[in-house]
């Protein structure tokens, strides 16, 4: 008993401390307040605020609910009636108060309450917390002003959410809409319940205080009434919870009822909600029956319901065709109504989807290009970042970003100069224009960055200028010190990605040395006479061609760890193809060697035939040991037909052209 009037005479002192702020002031009078502020401070590390925050009234403090553990089920039955006991209590505790006079609600009045005439007024969060405080009498207009504070904060910058977060969370009212939240829960109108748990949540309100948590589980034992769009809204707001027991049960229950729904669901805006909410983790066969149901209202996508489709399937780790083909249609229509952040989620959806189209791919490209001179140096370099994981070469922005660098090196900081040596050597682009300038300026970036840098940068660096036969060699001596020291603790297997990146590094300080000579002879293996079943169409093309086994060898392994698929030896003036026994003891200078490489299409650029660093790079590197290249996408290969295969390969073994590759090097310049 003394301790319940010990509680009591505390909440009659608070509620007269706080009675002298709930004096509505102007919004304008306390931002301006904020605003002088030297160094933003977050409102929740207050303890005071956070304390009042968590029991809702000062009167609760020492509860032993005033977190709810996220170790504790509070859906198993003893711990359900204790929440509903002490929710009970509190209620109680609540309507003594409002028997004294403080917060006693009244009625809601009728649709043309002025109450919600100048909530649509409010020009600002703290407006309409201070409407709240001046007019609220229902928690229909508690949830309303909530609401409308939300919808507001976030038409904000950044910069201003900052400011007027904290602003929300010291204004004086707060702290009474959140009591009256709390007290009124479970009484919400389903709208009101869902909007309201979505405020408090995207508004930072801590998710393991009893306010959150109550409108959680309120929502779960509402969760048969709430209609299609409450379910979209209470969806989309749990994808922003971290998950607990609480939020994990309201989840699996979610999607119980969207699966039971789905055939009802004619909403688009609703079903990509839906998509996005329940994210990868949504079972395999709960995605098709979403998918279906956006099919069926595909043929009116507009262009903002195709973005949000698009990025909804990205999240869900779902590929549609039929669906992301119509989005992107839609995408490529409406292209310059796209801000720089939604061209870089759309090519990231695609990477996260696989899904390569080369026209939507052009049309971002063309239009970044386009208006190239709005972007900053750093969005363009990020944009060209995501062209370079789907292997897509954008090359009239390489060329314009070149000459960028080369005109303003500065803003290439270590991270940027990572990012365009990766995009540069993996595209395998070498700027038409300029190119000795650029790739001399990159290396002077790079010895700036060279006391900074790590032993893992230093060699992917070093790595990427190997790709193009350029050897930076301050870098380089670095590089061989460490290595020598044992400094860049390499994988002992051979295949690790740092052991491959030095191994070719050394490949390339021999072959693309100014001084390095073809050879007299290149010794070479056969690794076994079996080809595996991709190549199995290329080795009976060429028995049907040539006639003979003995005229090609295949599975071919040379020295610098290279390994070429068939290999044909003809006569000097290439009109007559050798078996392979005959010109063994013939030297290099009386043979032309062919080298046949079968790649994936992954190793090319996307929707060309122009190769990719790693494959550039080995075809250089055969071609100055003596061998005439022929690269062969291998996918498309496969699909001919037989006889057209057979004359496909005598095209590329008796024309000119297949001993005619022009090269775009940079060793002239080491």
């Amino acid at each position: 008993m003394n301790k319940k009037i010990s509680y009591l005479l505390n909440t009659v002192r608070c509620v007269h401390r706080y009675s002298s702020v709930l004096t509505p002031k102007s919004s304008a009078t306390t931002r301006k307040h904020v605003l002088w502020i030297g160094r933003y401070k977050d409102p929740l590390g207050n303890v005071n605020f956070r304390k009042l925050l968590l029991n809702i009234l000062p009167s609760l403090h020492g509860s032993s609910l005033r977190f709810l553990s996220q170790k504790t089920d509070v859906y198993s039955t003893g711990a359900e009636a204790l929440v509903s006991e002490k929710a009970s209590q509190r209620s109680l505790e609540v309507e003594k108060l409002d028997d004294s006079g403080s917060f006693k609600p009244k009625h809601v009045g009728d649709q043309n309450d002025p109450f919600f005439t100048s909530l649509q007024k409010c020009t600002c969060p703290c407006d309409a917390l201070d409407l709240a405080s001046e007019a609220a009498v229902s928690i229909k207009h508690y949830t309303n002003a909530l609401t409308m504070a939300w919808r507001l904060f976030k038409t904000l910058s950044e910069e201003q959410q900052r400011y007027e977060k904290q602003l929300i969370f010291e204004h004086p009212v707060f702290a009474k809409l959140c009591q009256e939240l709390l007290r009124g829960a479970r009484g919400m109108t389903r709208g009101d319940l869902v909007f309201s748990l979505h405020a408090l949540v995207h508004l930072g309100v801590p998710q393991n205080t009893l306010l959150v948590q109550t409108l959680v589980r309120v929502c779960q034992e509402k969760l048969n009434q709430l209609d299609n769009r409450c379910i979209s809204v209470l969806a989309t707001t749990l994808a922003g919870m971290d998950k607990d027991k609480n939020v994990s049960a309201l989840q699996a229950g979610l999607q119980l009822l969207v699966e039971q729904r789905i055939s009802s669901i004619k909403d688009i805006f609703v079903l990509q909600n839906l998509m996005k909410c329940l994210g990868k983790g949504a079972p395999l066969f709960l995605k098709r029956k979403l998918e279906m149901a956006a099919v069926r209202e595909i043929d009116g996508l507009t262009f903002p319901n195709a973005l949000r489709m698009f990025l909804a399937l990205a999240a869900m780790n779902y590929c549609s065709l039929p669906i992301l083909n119509a989005c992107s249609k839609k995408i490529q229509e409406n292209v310059h109504d796209l801000p720089f952040r939604q061209l870089i989620l759309i090519l990231e959806a695609c990477h996260t989807l696989l899904y390569r189209n080369v026209k939507l791919f052009s049309a971002l490209a063309d239009y970044v290009n386009s208006t190239a001179y709005l972007w900053d140096k750093r969005q363009i370099i990020l944009f060209l970042s995501a062209c370079e994981t789907l292997g897509f070469q954008p090359t009239e922005l390489l060329d314009f970003f070149a000459e960028k660098v080369i005109e303003d090196p500065d803003f290439l900081n270590l991270k940027n100069l990572l990012i365009a040596l990766r995009v540069y050597s993996r595209l395998n682009h070498v700027p038409r224009v300029q190119k000795h300038l650029f790739f001399e300026t990159l290396h002077s970036c790079l010895n700036k960055c060279l006391p900074q840098i790590s032993n893992t940068e230093l060699l992917k660096a070093v790595y990427a200028l190997g790709i193009f036969g350029y050897l930076p060699h301050r870098a380089l001596d670095e590089l061989l010190q460490k290595d020598s020291k044992d400094e860049l603790l390499l994988s002992d297997d051979p295949k690790e990605q740092n052991t491959v990146m030095l191994r070719c590094v050394k490949t390339c300080m021999e072959l693309d040395s100014p001084s390095f000579t073809k050879p007299a002879f290149v010794p070479t293996e056969n690794l076994s006479s079996l080809v595996s079943l991709n190549l199995r169409k290329a080795q009976e093309a060429l028995i049907e061609l040539l006639g003979d086994e003995n005229m090609f060898r295949q599975n071919v392994r040379l020295s610098y760890g290279y390994r070429i698929d068939f290999e044909i030896r003809m006569d000097s003036d290439r009109k007559k193809v050798l078996p392979i026994v005959a010109t063994d003891d013939h030297p290099d200078s009386q043979v032309q060697r062919l080298a046949f490489l079968f790649a994936p299409m992954s190793a090319f650029c996307l929707g060309t035939t122009h190769p990719q660093g790693k494959l550039a790079m080995k075809k250089r590197h055969l071609s100055k040991l003596g061998y005439h290249v022929i690269l062969i996408q291998n996918k498309k290969f496969q699909e001919m037909r037989n006889e057209d295969a057979v004359e496909f390969l005598k095209r590329k073994i008796y024309s000119e052209d297949a001993f005619s590759f022009p090269e775009a090097t940079l060793q002239d310049n080491n």
